[in-house]
């Protein structure tokens, strides 16, 4: 099902997962053009959940549609509940190892108007550097990006 972004952004809440794969070099990212404060976020690949489908199975997929790489999701990190006055998303984040596949920028089939617009390994340093309004709210939960697998248990961000 197709949906204009912002029809998409007042559906609330959102139930969403997201992964998590790091290597030495840096952190797989997503760049979604015209939200955030900045006019895009750099963001771990994920997505809505579907009906009828487990936690895993959506992060599978969604790796699939957005990054064109096979995954086998591992442990559970931490969940992540953001609020602002267009959305209200849980986040259920995962370590993910890849399996297969080549990096390759993919779409989100759910949106009419594509917002992503690059995906690559962001190294951890260029993400430190990065305005707060530009990276995901999880990284301000841990003091290095490089500790962001390392998180465990609730946080919330609220924006209004």
């Amino acid at each position: 099902m197709d949906y204009d972004l912002k029809n998409f952004m007042n559906k609330s809440p959102r139930v969403r997962v997201c992964g998590l794969h790091l290597t030495k070099n840096g952190i797989l990212l997503l760049k979604h053009q015209g939200i955030g404060g900045g006019d895009f976020l750099w963001a771990p690949p994920g997505g809505g959940i579907d009906q009828n489908e487990n936690a895993k199975t959506a992060l599978v997929r969604e790796f699939k549609e957005e990054t064109n790489l096979d995954v086998e999701i591992g442990d559970y990190c931490f969940t992540n509940e953001y609020q602002d006055t267009q959305v209200h998303a849980i986040e259920l984040f995962f370590e993910v190892k890849v399996t297969g596949g080549t990096l390759a920028l993919g779409r989100d089939p759910e949106l009419v108007e594509q917002i992503l617009s690059d995906a690559r390994y962001m190294p951890y340093k260029e993400i430190n550097l990065l305005n707060d309004l530009n990276k995901h709210n999880a990284f301000q939960f841990c003091s290095d990006a490089t500790q962001i697998n390392k998180l465990r248990g609730y946080y919330f961000f609220q924006n209004i």
